[in-house]
């Protein structure tokens, strides 16, 4: 049994996710546009696993809704 309304999917829709990852990169933080939550940041780095180049990623997670947000805040080449 879940507490979602009917129809109601468990995650971003596409438009949600670009703005969180606007406001994120505009003010170092963002809110839930669903529950208007601010959002858990947690870093994920990562080494280049023979790619080329190294992923910083952030994870942001709504705390009330428990959606989330994963993207590449930057790529760099190794040197």
């Amino acid at each position: 049994m879940t507490d979602r309304s009917e129809g109601e999917r468990a995650q971003f829709d596409a438009d949600e996710e670009r703005g969180v990852r606007e406001a994120y990169a505009r003010d170092g933080h963002a809110e839930c546009p669903r529950c208007a939550v601010r959002m858990r940041e947690r870093s994920i780095g990562g080494g280049s696993f023979g790619l080329g180049y190294a992923r910083k990623r952030e994870w942001l997670l709504c705390p009330s809704c428990h959606r989330s947000v994963l993207f590449d805040v930057k790529r760099g080449t190794r040197n």
